[in-house]
């Protein structure tokens, strides 16, 4: 049996709290409103009770948000890409931010399981004023558990349509993109932590942020399979090769928080489930 779920969020202000109204079809839910900095910010943990998803299983998220509310989006565990007899896997996330809207999008990983076919999408819709701050974590197989990525594909879509697109699909029986020094160089762990803006980023606010987040990967043990870029002056990215989720995660949160300051002056309130 194949799943297809979908969930609909839409984030907006009302007496000066920022409200997320959702429906859903399928099992995929919301669990309820958080709001450990204030009610300017939203915190939501988004719940898939089968737990991951097999060939011929769809995930559609569609996310907005208006005015000046501020929604942040986190997940209890990963999302898991089972071995597929052949159909496709496939998860969709659309985000729209009209007005002065923020968005936080943090999913624990994604685990592209031995044999899976799969395919993550994320499409960012944003006003001039709206800016956002996302991730995306992939781990290709469970090398702690001798499980390894040795057969099957994941392709990865992320798109700001007409001004960024990063797209790749990564197939596990190429061992030169797996293990060769200009693919993973053998790491097993793909991340990305971005920035972006609905317009041109001001090059001073810009360039700060590329120096916070430098300054934070140059002390990290990680520092020779990470970097610092922008692609265009819409967006920041930084991207991480590690040989397991763990520190790469914790990167990504240092430099997360870090942004966060810089770029929206909030302070270092983190989910409470992942501390739990």
């Amino acid at each position: 049996m194949t799943w297809h779920a979908q969930l609909d969020i839409d984030y907006t202000v009302e007496q000066n709290r920022t409200v997320a109204r959702h429906s859903h079809t399928g099992p995929l839910r919301v669990l309820q409103s958080l709001y450990p900095e204030g009610d300017a910010t939203c915190h939501n943990v988004l719940v898939h009770p089968p737990g991951g998803l097999v060939g011929g299983d769809t995930l559609d998220m569609r996310i907005s948000a208006r005015g000046l509310a501020h929604g942040l989006i986190t997940t209890p565990g990963a999302t898991r890409f089972y071995r597929s007899a052949g159909e496709l896997a496939l998860q969709r996330t659309h985000i729209s931010l009209a007005d002065q809207a923020r968005l936080e999008w943090l999913p624990l990983e994604a685990i592209a399981y031995n044999q899976c076919r799969a395919e993550n999408r994320l499409t960012l819709n944003l006003a001039p004023q709206a800016e956002f701050i996302g991730w995306d974590v992939t781990a290709f197989g469970l090398p702690s558990a001798a499980l390894p990525f040795e057969q099957g594909s994941y392709l990865q879509h992320i798109e700001l349509p007409g001004v960024w697109l990063e797209r790749g699909l990564l197939n596990a029986a190429d061992a030169r993109l797996m293990n060769g020094p200009l693919g993973l160089a053998g790491q097993r762990c793909m991340a990305s932590l971005f920035f972006v803006a609905g317009t041109a980023l001001d090059r001073q606010r810009r360039e700060r942020g590329l120096e916070l987040a430098r300054d934070m990967l140059a002390s990290h043990s990680l520092c020779g399979t990470a970097g610092a870029t922008c692609p265009n002056s819409q967006v920041m990215v930084v991207r991480v090769l590690a040989p397991l989720v763990e520190p790469a995660v914790q990167l990504l949160r240092q430099v997360w928080l870090g942004w966060r300051a810089h770029f929206w002056q909030l302070s270092a309130v983190t989910p409470r489930i992942w501390s739990t």
